[in-house]
C-alpha cells in the first residue's frame, strides 16, 4: 500500500473527514460507477443507508447532506460550501434529488435516507447506496469511510485493502525504524526522502507547487476564521471565539501578565487553531490534515514557525508537511487516524506527532530528534477518547486543537533538547494507539454516548 502525502493533506469541506468528506466522495463514485455502466439514465430512486458512527453522529457531521451532495455530482475538494444549505431546501421542498446535478429523481427523506444503528463487518464508518430502476434494483455498494477522507467499497474491503495504491516507491517503509535505517543508510533527512517518495507520482516541481497549494489552503482558512463572528450552527449554541481572540491579541502589546509576557507565542498558536476548527464546525473549506476534526493542529503549527521564525521561506513549508505526512503514513498503517475506529487519539494524537515532527524537521532536527518529537507528541495523547457533545464536531474538540497544538510545540522543544535517544519509540507509541483503540468501548469512538458527550448535556 502507496501513501502519498496528497492522500493525508486534501481540500475539502467540514465538519468531517470521514462522516462528510469520504461519504461525499463515495456518493460522487456511485454516480459514476452508474455512468459507467450505463444505468443512470434509468435510475428511478436512490436509497442510502448510514451504518454504525456514520448513523449514529451523522446529523450532527452532516453525512445526510454530504452523501446527497456527492449523489449531485459534488466532490469535497470542489464543491462551494455555500451551495450546500439551498440545495438541501429545494430538496425538501421539492421531494427531488437532482442525480449527477441533472437528472430529477423523486427523493422522500423519510423513506429513502436511512439510519441504522448496527455495524457492518470491516469498519464503523459504512454506508449502502442502491439504485433502482422502475421495477428492479439496478445496483448497490457499501462504502467504508476509514478516516481522512479515505474510501473503500465493498471489494476493497473484502480484500482487505485500505488503499487500492500500489505504486513503487524507491524508498518504502511500514515502520518508524523502518524510516529512520532507510534515512541513516542513503544519507537522507525525512523531508528528503518523502520527496523522492513523491516523485513516484508526480514531478518535484509539482509536488512543491502542490503543497504550496495546500498551504495557501490552510492559511485562507486561517483567515475565513479570524473574519467570521456568531454562532455556530447545531443547536449548542457555541460562539466563534477567534476573531475575538484575535482583536485582542492586535491590541494588547503592552499586557504585562506571567503568561502574555513568557509565553506570549501561544496566544497566537490558539487563535490559529481555534481559526481553522471553527471553520470546520461551520462547514466550511478547509484542509483534511490528516482528518477534519484534527484539522487545525498542523496549521496552527506551520502558522507559527512562520510567523515567529525569521527567514522562513517556502522551502520550509514543504520540508514541515512532508515530514508531517511521513508520520501520518506511520500512524495510517499501523493503526488507524480514524476517531470512529481508534478515539480521538488517532485524530488529534496523530495530527499532534505529525506537527511535531514537522517543526522538529524544519528547527534542525536530527532524524533521531524528529522520531522522537513525533513520539512525544502521539504518547501523550494515548486513551484520547472521541465524545463530541451532540454528534457536533465543537466540544471538546475545537479546543482540543488548540491545546494538541501548543503540545506539539513542546514536544519538537523537548525532543531538539536532547539527542534523539528515548525510552519508547514511535513504533511502540502506535502500537499503543492500536491497541488502546481496540479496548476502548464503541461509545468512546465518535458515537456520542458517553464521556462528555453525555454528562454535558446530562448537567
Amino acid at each position: 500500500m502507496a501513501i502519498s502525502v496528497f492522500d493525508l493533506f486534501k481540500i475539502g469541506i467540514g465538519p468531517s473527514s470521514s462522516h462528510t468528506v469520504g461519504p461525499m466522495k463515495a456518493a460522487f463514485d456511485f454516480v459514476q460507477a452508474l455512468r459507467e455502466q450505463a444505468l443512470l439514465e434509468r435510475v428511478a430512486r436512490v436509497e442510502v443507508r448510514l451504518y454504525g458512527s456514520l448513523s449514529a453522529t451523522g446529523a450532527g457531521h452532516s453525512t445526510d447532506r454530504a452523501v446527497i451532495m456527492g449523489l449531485m455530482g459534488e466532490r469535497p475538494d470542489a464543491i462551494d460550501p455555500a451551495i450546500v444549505a439551498p440545495c438541501l431546501e429545494e430538496l425538501l421542498e421539492s421531494n427531488t434529488l437532482l442525480l449527477d446535478g441533472r437528472l430529477a429523481t423523486p427523493f422522500l427523506w423519510a423513506r429513502d435516507m436511512q439510519w441504522h444503528e448496527e455495524c457492518l463487518p470491516y469498519h464503523p464508518n459504512a454506508m449502502t447506496l442502491i439504485a433502482y430502476g422502475h421495477s428492479e434494483e439496478l445496483c448497490r455498494n457499501t462504502y467504508y469511510s476509514v478516516g481522512g477522507g479515505f474510501v473503500v467499497d465493498e471489494a476493497q474491503a473484502a480484500r482487505g485493502e485500505l488503499d487500492s495504491d500500489t505504486t513503487a516507491l524507491p524508498y518504502d517503509f511500514n515502520s518508524a525504524g523502518e524510516l529512520m535505517a532507510l534515512c541513516r543508510i542513503h544519507g537522507l533527512r525525512i523531508s528528503e526522502l518523502m520527496l523522492e517518495n513523491e516523485k513516484a507520482w508526480r514531478s518535484e516541481a509539482e509536488v512543491r507547487d502542490g503543497l504550496w497549494a495546500i498551504w495557501e489552503a490552510m492559511q485562507a482558512c486561517v483567515e475565513q476564521g479570524l473574519d467570521q463572528e456568531g454562532v455556530l450552527p447545531g443547536g449548542l449554541n457555541v460562539r466563534r471565539r477567534a476573531a475575538g481572540l484575535h482583536r485582542r491579541l492586535l491590541a494588547a502589546a503592552d499586557d504585562t501578565s506571567l503568561i502574555a509576557s513568557t509565553f506570549s507565542a501561544m496566544d497566537w498558536v490558539n487563535v490559529f487553531a481555534l481559526a481553522v476548527n471553527e471553520e470546520n464546525a461551520a462547514g466550511g473549506r478547509m484542509v483534511t490534515a490528516p482528518t477534519n476534526g484534527a484539522a487545525g493542529i498542523i496549521p496552527a503549527v506551520l502558522h507559527y514557525y512562520m510567523k515567529f521564525k525569521a527567514g522562513a521561506s517556502e522551502r520550509d513549508v514543504v520540508d514541515f508537511l512532508l515530514t508531517a505526512g511521513a508520520v501520518g503514513i506511520l500512524c495510517k498503517k499501523n493503526a488507524s487516524i480514524s476517531g470512529a475506529e481508534v478515539g480521538c487519539q488517532g485524530e488529534v494524537g496523530s495530527a499532534c506527532a505529525m506537527a511535531a515532527a514537522g517543526l522538529a524537521e524544519v528547527m534542525g532536527g536530527s532524524v533521531a530528534q524528529v522520531e522522537n518529537a513525533a513520539e512525544i507528541g502521539l504518547e501523550h495523547n494515548l486513551g484520547l477518547t472521541c465524545d463530541p457533545v451532540g454528534g457536533l464536531v465543537q466540544v471538546p474538540c475545537i479546543e482540543r486543537n488548540a491545546i494538541a497544538s501548543v503540545k506539539a510545540i513542546n514536544a519538537a522543544q523537548m525532543a531538539l533538547r536532547g539527542d534523539g535517544e528515548h525510552f519508547i519509540s514511535l513504533d511502540k507509541a502506535i502500537r499503543t494507539m492500536r491497541d488502546t483503540g481496540r479496548d476502548m468501548q464503541d461509545k468512546y469512538k465518535e458515537t456520542s454516548r458517553g464521556g462528555l458527550a453525555v454528562n454535558a448535556i446530562e448537567c
